[in-house]
């Protein structure tokens, strides 16, 4: 199962043209953050990452603030008889000697109430807050993963 998550990690960390933007802080690393980019005029955005605990012992996201929005909270998507529903997830497990990862379709970030607009290849911060390391703050790249068409080529 590590060696799955492992791999969607590596996955998602080079699915995007970007420079690093690792942060590691004691034992938990956060991996190639990114923002899908929402339509012009969203008032939503969805964050991705991977989360690495390199640790004896688990720890757990508690929180994510930013200036870029209202709110930002964590969320899972659970495909259910043909609809995607969210569900707000209060915090999120990093098991020890382990990775999670933030992924379309699945856990994810939202950012509601967009406080400003998104641009394509630009930087964007934010602080998570985890319970036992404390607060990490990272910066999110947007990333646009949308064709010609303006639809995204991952299902959100």
């Amino acid at each position: 199962m590590r060696l799955l998550l492992l791999m969607s990690a590596l996955t998602l960390l080079f699915a995007t043209p970007a420079t690093a933007h690792d942060i590691t802080k004691g034992t938990i690393q956060i991996i190639h953050p990114t923002i899908s980019l929402s339509p012009k005029g969203a008032k939503t955005a969805a964050g991705y990452m991977a989360v690495s605990n390199d640790g004896n012992a688990s720890d757990r996201l508690i929180g994510v603030e930013t200036p870029i929005a209202k709110a930002a909270k964590i969320h899972t998507s659970e495909m259910k008889d043909g609809v995607v529903r969210m569900t707000h997830v209060l915090s999120l497990e990093v098991p020890a000697d382990d990775t999670v990862v933030l992924e379309p379709g699945g856990l994810h970030l939202m950012f509601m109430g967009l406080t400003t607009v998104l641009a394509d290849d630009q930087m964007y911060p934010a602080t998570l807050i985890f319970e036992k390391a404390g607060p990490i703050t990272i910066e999110f790249m947007i990333d646009d993963t949308r064709d010609d068409h303006g639809n995204h080529s991952v299902n959100e």
